[in-house]
């Protein structure tokens, strides 16, 4: 037997799954990790902690547009990822609660 949570959830993802996945929804899911992570990477570059790092970054300065295009990369993946991920999820537990309910209906057919 389903729950009430698991109910609102079907009603929830049925109507959510028939729209098209849009962009700005799936940039909210991601984002922030993948922005946390690559500011925290310059940070500790910037900071001079590791200093072989530091002065390999002095010597070519050009480095620094190789590094930001890397960050950007990695926000952009990780964003798309996790949105992906995430729907995944969703569906994945969709499909299982449909199943379940369709047990418990040929369960409720079989005892009649």
């Amino acid at each position: 037997m389903l729950t009430k949570e698991d109910e609102n959830f079907i009603q929830y993802w049925s109507n959510q799954r028939q729209r098209k996945k849009q962009f700005l929804s799936k940039t909210s899911i991601g984002l922030p990790l993948g922005v946390f992570i690559v500011l925290a990477t310059m940070v500790s570059l910037l900071t001079g902690w590791y200093q072989r790092a530091d002065m390999v970054l002095h010597e070519y300065s050009s480095l620094i547009i190789i590094i930001l295009l890397a960050g950007l990369g990695i926000v952009v993946f990780i964003t798309i990822f996790s949105a992906q991920h995430k729907w995944d999820q969703n569906e994945l537990h969709y499909q299982e609660l449909l199943r379940k309910k369709q047990q418990d209906v040929n369960l409720q057919q079989e005892k009649n």
